[in-house]
Order: C-alpha cells, then sequence, then structure tokens
C-alpha cells in the first residue's frame, strides 16, 4: 500500500492540492480540478512526467486512506485535513468544519445524500475529484488504461454506497465504466479477470440485479478453479438429538496451487498468489452459540463410500471425499465468492426462512475453513449475523456478534485515540460523531496490517461504521429494544431514523417534531442548536412554532421531507422535496403518485410516476406501479410499454410478467407497441406454441392475434416463476383457448396445474368444463379410431384413485401410461385428476361418459351415465315449482332420464371389454331403464304432471313397455 502522505508531498501533489494558495472558499473541489486542468496541459505537465500516473497514484492512494479510516481500520496515524487543505483552513477549525459540510454537500447524487458526519471526508472527495477527471484515464492502447478505468469504476460505486440510496444518474456512469471494463477484459488471462468478476458481481448485487450477479459469479468461479455444491449430509443439530437428519452443508474446494498464478486484487494493483494459504495468527473474535439445545456446529456423521457414490453421482469426487467437519482451508478470492453468492441469494428475500437456510451453510463454510484474510473472515461474521437475526435459537448470537463487530469497526477505524488512565489497557475510543467504544486496542501482532485489510476491499464492499452501527440499531429495532436503537441513531445524528423510530412506536407527533427542528426554524431558539440536537421534549418550541423554513438546509433534506409528508400525510411537503432537490429527487414524485393513487386521482399519480422514472428510469417498483395505475385508466398501450421496461430491469418477476399479459389481451391488433411486445418467434422454450398435433410455426406479418400470443407467452414466462399462483394458471388457460389453434398441451398443463392447486378446496369448480369439452372434441376429430388397446387399458386403470402427487407442467403424474402426444396427456388428465373430484357436476360424467365411448369402453360409458343421472336427479329444487329455477331443473331431469334409457338400450346390450367372455354390459337394461322413468314420473307428477317433459317421460315408458 502507497503511503499517501509521501505522494502528497511532491510537487506535484502540492500544486495540484492548491497549497501555494491563501485562498479560503470552499469551492476546494473546483480549485482541485481546475489544478488539474493545468497539469493536463503540455507544457505545465511535462515538468511532472504523465499526468495519469500521478492522477491514479494520488486517487487510489486517497481511497485506499479513506476506507481504511471507515471501514477495515487500522486507524490513520495522521491527520489528513493537514495532508491535504492549506495550513490556513487547518488552523481555523470553523473554516475548516466549513469547507467539510461543503464537500458533503457537493456528493449529494439526485437529491440523495451521504451521511452528515463522515471521518476524513477530504480524502474521499481528492479521490472522487482526481479519478473523475478525463486526464486520470490513459489512452486506450497503454496497458495501465484498464487500471484508470477500474479506479474510475471503484471510487464512483463507493460513492454510491455512501448515499442514503441508489441514485440513478450514478448508477448510469458505474455501469457504462463496467461496459468498457467488459470489453477490454475480454482478451486478457483468468487469472486477471476472477478478481474482477467477483467486483462486477458485487456491483450487481448493490443495484439490485442479483441474477446478473449470480451469473457473474458462476463465471469467476470456472476462472478460479473453485468447486462448491450446496448438498445435504446426515448429522445432528441439537445436542439431544437421536437420529441423523440431513443437514444442508456447502462442500468447497480451491484449485491446486501448480494451476494457479497470481490475481489482482485491487485498482491499487496489489498483487497476492493464490497459493498463499498463510492462516491468520489472529482473527476477529467471533462468538459462540452457547445455547442449551442447538450445538456450535453441525456434528456430521461420514457416510459409507457405496452410499455417497449411489447418492451424489451429480457431485465431482473431489467434493463427494471431503468431511463437512473438517475442510480444507479456502483461497481468500473462493470465499468471497461464497459470500457474495449469499448475500445475491438473501437480499432477495433475507425474511423467508428457506432462503436463510439455503444462505447460512454459505458463511459457515468460510468461518469454518478460517479464512485466510481478516476482513474475509469479518464479512463472513456479518453475513451469518445477519442470516441469524431471524431465528430464535440464534437470534441473541446474531446480535452479540453484530454488536462485536461494531465495537471492531470503531476501535479500528477511529482516529483520535485519548488514554483515560496511564494504568489501564482500556482506552475509550472517540471521533467527530461522538462514536465510543470502551475496548482494548489490538496490540499489531493481535490484528492485520491496512494492506491485507484493502486487498479484497472492492470485491467484500464492507459497510461503513455508521452503517454497521445503524445495522445494529435496526436489528434493535426488531427486536423491540426501541431505546438503545434511539441512543444510536442520536449519537449518530441520523435523525431520519430516530424519527422513524418514534414514528414506529406511535409517537408521530415527537417524529414530526424531530424532523422539522432540522428544516424549519422558530424565534424561540437559536437555529444552530435546534439543528444538531434536537429538543424533543422541550415544550417552548412546539410544532406550530417550527414554520420557517430554514436558510441553509441539511443535505439530506429531501429525504427529510418526504418522510414529514408520510408522517402528516401532506402531499406539499412532497413537492418541496421536488423542488429543495432541484428535481432531482425521484422519492418525492413516487410518494406523490402513491399519495394520488390512494386518493383516486388515477391521472395525477401517472404524471407523479412519469416525473419520478424521468430521474431514475431503472426503478423497477415504479414501473410497476405506473403499469397499474394505467391499467386502472384503459390506457392499454402505455400500460405493456412499462410493464415492459419493468421486465428488462427484473425479468424474474412474475406479477409484471402477468400484468403485462392482462394488458396486452386488451389492445387491438393494429396497434404496435414500439418494441415492449414479446415476439413469439423470438425464444425458445419459454415462447413456443406447444401444439403436438397442428404444426402451424409460421404466423402472418399481420397476425390479428399478435397481442394474445403475446400475452400468451408472458404467461407462460408468469407461470414458471410463480408456479403456486393459481390466478395466473387461470389467466394463461382463458388466453390459451382464444388461440388459433389452440395450444393443446399448455391447455392441458394449466388445467391440471389449478386442478393440483384448488382441487382440494374447490373440488370441481377448479375445473372449466367447456374447455375440457373442446379438448375431447378435439381428440375424437384427430383420432376417429380409439388408441391402441394396450395403452387405453393402461391410462384407464383404477379410475378411482386420487394421484394426490403435485403434478409440474410438462409432465402429469401417472406410472401407466407414457407421457408423449396430446392424447395421452388428455387421458392421464381426466382419469387421474378429473374423475375423482366429480361430484354433482353432470357435464363432467358426461364427458367421462363420451371419452369411455370413444375408448370403446362401454360399462365405463354406462356407469358415467348413471352418476350423471343421479347427480342430477338429487338436485334440490326440481320437485317445488315455486323454487327459483325449478322449470330448468325438471327439464335437465328429464333430459338426463332420457339419456340414461338411450344408453341402456344403445350399450347394454354390447359385450363388455377385453376379457369378459362374451358378457353383455347390463342384462337388466330394460328394467332398469322403466324403473328410472317410473321413478322421476312418480316424484315429478303432482307439479309437473302434464307438462312437456312428463308427456316426454310417460312416451318413452310406453315405448319400453311395448318392447
Amino acid at each position: 500500500m502507497t503511503d499517501l502522505r509521501e505522494i502528497l508531498s511532491t510537487p506535484a501533489s502540492l500544486f495540484l492540492l492548491g497549497k501555494d494558495t491563501t485562498s479560503t472558499t470552499n469551492g476546494w473541489m473546483q480549485r482541485v480540478t481546475e489544478r488539474i486542468d493545468t497539469l493536463s496541459n503540455d507544457e505545465q505537465g511535462d515538468q511532472f512526467g504523465q499526468v495519469y500516473l500521478l492522477l491514479q497514484k494520488i486517487g487510489i492512494a486517497a481511497l485506499d486512506a479513506f476506507l481504511q479510516s471507515t471501514v477495515t481500520g487500522p486507524p490513520l496515524q495522521w491527520d489528513s485535513a493537514e495532508s491535504i487543505f492549506p495550513p490556513q483552513l487547518t488552523n481555523d477549525p470553523e473554516k475548516l468544519r466549513s469547507i467539510r459540510q461543503a464537500l458533503i454537500q457537493d456528493l449529494s447524487v439526485d437529491g440523495e445524500a451521504v451521511y452528515q458526519l463522515i471521518p476524513n471526508v477530504e480524502l474521499f472527495c481528492l479521490a472522487k475529484c482526481v479519478l473523475n477527471h478525463p486526464a486520470a484515464l490513459a489512452p486506450e492502447n497503454v496497458p495501465g488504461y484498464l487500471n484508470c478505468r477500474w479506479a474510475k469504476l471503484n471510487v464512483n460505486f463507493w460513492h454510491q454506497k455512501l448515499l442514503s440510496e441508489n441514485a440513478a444518474g450514478l448508477q448510469q456512469i458505474i455501469y457504462d465504466d463496467l461496459d468498457r471494463v467488459e470489453q477490454d477484459l475480454r482478451n486478457r488471462s483468468a487469472e486477471e479477470d476472477a478478481s474482477r468478476l467477483v467486483q462486477q458481481a458485487t456491483i450487481h448485487t448493490q443495484h439490485g440485479f442479483d441474477q446478473r450477479a449470480r451469473d457473474v459469479l458462476r463465471q469467476a468461479t470456472k476462472m478460479t478453479g473453485l468447486e462448491f455444491v450446496l448438498t445435504g449430509r446426515l448429522g445432528k443439530r441439537t445436542k439431544f438429538q437421536e437420529n441423523e437428519l440431513s443437514q444442508l452443508v456447502v462442500l468447497a474446494k480451491s484449485a491446486d496451487d501448480k494451476h494457479q498464478g497470481t490475481i489482482p486484487v485491487g485498482a491499487n494493483s496489489v498483487e497476492k498468489p493464490l497459493g498463499d494459504m498463510t492462516m491468520l495468527a489472529s482473527k476477529p473474535d467471533e462468538k459462540n452459540l452457547n445455547d442449551d439445545t442447538l450445538l456450535e456446529s453441525i456434528a456430521f456423521s461420514k457416510p459409507k463410500a457405496d452410499l455417497l457414490s449411489a447418492n451424489e453421482s451429480d457431485i465431482s469426487p473431489s467434493l463427494t471425499a471431503l468431511d463437512p467437519s473438517d475442510q480444507p482451508t479456502l483461497k481468500p478470492l473462493d470465499s468471497i465468492i461464497l459470500l457474495n453468492h449469499a448475500s445475491s441469494v438473501s437480499s432477495t428475500s433475507p425474511s423467508d426462512g428457506l432462503t436463510r437456510e439455503v444462505t447460512l451453510p454459505y458463511a459457515t463454510r468460510v468461518l469454518q475453513g478460517s479464512s485466510t484474510n481478516w476482513q474475509i473472515y469479518t464479512q463472513a461474521l456479518l453475513v451469518r449475523s445477519r442470516i441469524e437475526g431471524y431465528r430464535s435459537r440464534t437470534i441473541e448470537r446474531g446480535v452479540l456478534q453484530l454488536q462485536a463487530l461494531v465495537d471492531q469497526v470503531i476501535v479500528e477505524t477511529t482516529s483520535k485515540p485519548s488514554v483515560t488512565s496511564s494504568t489501564t489497557p482500556s482506552i475509550q475510543v472517540q471521533d467527530d460523531s461522538g462514536t465510543s467504544s470502551f475496548l482494548s486496542r489490538p496490540k499489531p501482532s493481535e490484528s492485520a496490517p491496512a494492506e491485507e485489510r484493502l486487498a479484497y476491499i472492492h470485491q467484500l464492499a464492507s459497510p461503513t461504521r455508521w452503517e454497521l452501527e445503524a445495522e445494529l440499531a435496526s436489528r434493535w429495532v426488531s427486536l423491540g429494544g426501541l431505546r438503545t436503537a434511539l441512543e444510536i441513531y442520536e449519537r449518530l445524528q441520523m435523525w431520519a431514523e430516530v424519527a422513524l423510530c418514534w414514528a414506529s412506536n406511535d409517537r408521530e407527533d415527537l417524529a414530526s417534531k424531530i424532523l422539522r427542528q432540522q428544516l424549519y426554524t422558530s424565534a424561540k431558539a437559536p437555529e444552530h442548536s435546534q439543528r444538531t440536537k434536537p429538543t424533543m421534549d422541550d415544550e417552548e418550541v412546539s410544532v406550530e412554532d417550527l414554520t420557517l423554513e430554514r436558510t441553509s438546509l441539511p443535505a439530506d433534506a429531501p429525504r427529510l421531507f418526504c418522510i414529514l409528508g408520510d408522517l402528516e400525510e401532506s402531499p406539499s411537503m412532497y413537492e418541496k422535496a421536488w423542488e429543495v432537490s432541484k428535481r432531482r429527487y425521484a422519492r418525492a414524485q413516487r410518494s406523490l403518485g402513491k399519495h394520488y393513487y390512494s386518493q383516486g386521482d388515477l391521472q395525477k399519480a401517472d404524471d407523479a410516476y412519469a416525473k419520478s422514472l424521468q430521474v431514475n428510469a431503472l426503478n423497477h417498483s415504479t414501473w410497476f406501479s405506473l403499469g397499474c395505475v394505467r391499467l386502472q385508466t384503459e390506457s392499454w398501450a402505455g400500460a405493456v410499454d412499462a410493464f415492459g421496461r419493468a421486465i428488462q430491469i427484473e425479468d424474474q418477476d412474475a406479477e409484471s410478467w402477468s400484468n403485462m399479459a392482462a394488458a396486452l389481451i386488451q389492445l387491438p391488433a393494429e396497434t404496435n407497441i414500439n418494441g415492449a411486445d414479446v415476439n413469439p418467434q423470438a425464444s425458445t422454450d419459454d415462447q413456443a406454441l406447444d401444439n403436438d398435433d397442428d404444426d402451424e410455426s409460421h404466423y402472418p406479418k399481420a397476425d390479428p392475434q399478435k397481442h394474445i400470443r403475446s400475452a400468451f407467452i408472458a404467461l407462460k414466462r408468469a407461470a414458471a416463476l410463480k408456479r403456486e399462483s393459481h390466478r395466473i394458471w387461470q389467466n394463461l388457460l382463458n388466453v390459451a383457448v382464444q388461440l388459433s389453434p389452440p395450444p393443446y398441451s399448455d391447455i392441458i398443463i394449466a388445467q391440471t396445474r389449478l386442478i393440483d392447486l384448488r382441487g382440494a378446496l374447490d373440488g370441481e369448480n377448479c375445473i372449466d368444463i367447456e374447455v375440457m369439452e373442446g379438448l375431447l372434441a378435439h381428440l375424437i376429430a384427430i383420432s376417429p379410431s380409439p388408441p391402441s388397446t394396450a395403452t387405453a387399458t393402461a391410462t384407464s386403470t383404477d379410475n378411482n384413485k386420487h394421484d394426490k402427487k403435485p403434478s409440474h407442467a410438462g409432465s402429469s403424474s401417472s406410472s401407466h401410461a407414457p407421457r408423449t402426444g396430446f392424447s395421452n396427456m388428455l387421458l392421464t388428465l381426466i382419469h387421474t385428476k378429473i374423475t375423482p373430484l366429480i361430484t354433482t357436476s353432470r357435464r363432467l360424467h358426461l364427458l367421462v361418459a363420451k371419452l369411455s365411448l370413444h375408448l370403446q369402453r362401454p360399462a365405463a360409458a354406462l356407469a358415467a351415465y348413471e352418476k350423471a343421472w343421479r347427480c342430477t336427479l338429487n338436485a334440490p329444487g326440481w320437485e317445488n315449482d315455486a323454487g327459483e329455477g325449478a322449470e330448468a331443473k325438471w327439464r335437465d331431469v328429464v333430459e338426463a332420464t332420457l339419456e340414461l334409457v338411450d344408453a341402456y338400450e344403445s350399450l347394454g346390450e354390447r359385450g363388455k371389454e377385453e376379457g369378459s367372455e362374451g358378457e353383455v354390459v347390463e342384462k337388466g337394461r330394460r328394467f332398469k331403464g322403466r324403473s328410472a322413468v317410473r321413478g322421476v314420473m312418480g316424484r315429478g307428477k303432482e307439479v309437473w304432471g302434464g307438462s312437456d317433459g312428463f308427456e316426454r317421460l310417460k312416451g318413452r315408458l310406453e315405448e319400453l313397455k311395448g318392447g
């Protein structure tokens, strides 16, 4: 690590920092930029050599020093202000405070502010100013060009992390540079690529692109040679457990040293051998679980080799041979890959129990492998603490571990030690923010040097000191420790979080007062004291007194105005936040859109969301909200565009796919949607219309059903992403039947899935009878002769057994018939899914009867006709003409009775199925027919005697007697 003090003492650095000037104005960054312009001039720059090398050296050293003083430690042993600012500034505390406040204000982007008490902010501002200057980029044909571009990307990424929320403008700059470095990395070696790919994954995770992060991590894994798998091994988790159960574990092994070289680990171009497996002489404090039930770690057993080979055939032999309780130490970059993988998964749904169970083994593997890097081990402890904070048995250890990490970082990053006693090893460490911790400062032999801590800092992107403390306060809020959380937030002067804490405790009045004290002033109290130390319980200053807006608002004023608007339900506060941020704070318009939507003013909500997206076009939730508004206003093309943009940002969002389909289905065929359309011919499995019987792969250019096809494709994607949503499957079914020709296989899959999801609750009501009748009609049309005897018999075996196993799309569950072809799929659906659900539906029984006739199974068909007749006969209301719809019900009874009699006559004399040895289906068919007609006539004579239906039954009875 280069000593920044030495760099800043060179003539070029002194000229750059303007130490030869007596100006004390607050435009310090502007002056540095002007000096860089002068240095980049050919005549002036010749005396200092290549300017980009000088700027890169200064910028990287400044960034490393800033990260050391705020993220990793150990403390800087020199005063950054004295090294950077002219003496006339450092000798005047008020001027120094003023310029630092100005620098913090300058770091605001799109209305998003940084923490107002950032220590050594001048270091970061120097790095930001220098590395973002065009003169700091080497020519593209120079080997050092890539390092310059990465240095710029790193400082901008850390700027993004310092903001309260991601800023769209800064995000665009970061991803533009990321695209450039990706192009330059294509022809470089795998060793150089791996570290950069891990950095890319960290950037993607920060911006919410978890799928991209996982894709990049897979590439990095191949380059480093890391082998890992999440699997199950038998073991015991509790102290009193007698039987071993399968426990999740990550088996991981780094590549052999002889196959690897070196990997550059940061923009500072430090290289570490991949084979350097030196263990940590000391490591951060790790808390024990100390639970009366859970073991400190899972006690895994050692299964037999033959059992492993049978159950883990898809796992490489090198991993299968590993002992889960004693795995080899991982190389640093491999440990980071596992931690980033866990973060990219858990950030999607951190409160989901299954997600936590899946991600915890990754952090455990890094910790149990005794990572070779101090900062990596610290990050692993933090990741595990975040996961354990949601489990009752581990929540105590999670909080204590987080507290230990906070104390460690406070001690390790504070630059102003003050010994409380010359005889005690304890010291009180305190910085400008008032943060303090009574801990023993570690000896050099008990800690790690700055070079080791910073070696992988850009891949880890560890939180800053104040972020870590704020996370601890948030954890206390979740546990109900409001007072402890408030003490932390107040000490950090995070007034927005203080207000939110009080609001969560039903003290909106006090929360509103705290926020107003930051934004407004009163004649009763001095402005300065109100801002730095709110008088929360001082009755002399009431909320009504705080009405005069401050002449100098804090950097995070837009956010404070928005929170105040939430508390007071005042849209004027959102408008104020929008104006204060110079129309750049996207959240202000998002909040306005939400307010207008709740009030039913959809047009204003549309306008507000649109303004928000003009500033931050990469916000997925805003595009989704805008699409929902446009669905309600029936602006179908606009809704398709909004949901299409939401999908471009997050293509794993099933609701966006489903809602886009709802808008597409409403669009006229002649409406063009300018690229937001889903092209049926542009995809593979998800977008292929599955039709086993009708091959129509070429659609006319002017396809009248193009939007319906696009909606169908969108719904297939939504169903694949959210398989448990019966509404999406129902919509898929409804849209599929509108296509011409219909995708029969997809219709069957959708109906099968609906039965699996809703059959237990809705019974036969989850079956679309008209759709099933259409499918059966198509089966009969395409196969006038029934399937082979073997297929028909096998498929219809055990009709009354209900297969309770879930059926997956594309593979309905049955052990009797092969799963190929439309015919077998439909037979399986009717016999194994629909038939066991039928209770009162005459049409469904007739459907089964019709299918049985097609399969040449007269006995089964006659049985279905009998069930259909009984369902109709047992329906209430037809025996009383006073009931609603009684006449229609009577007609149904008559029709069902006549159908049954016809079935007795046409099917009763037929021979039974294969193996019946010539027996007929029903010997007493005529007697049963007469009995059925007499029974219905007897029950309906009093009410319906003389009606047309009664006369039809009477005539049919005479025919039966005469026969």
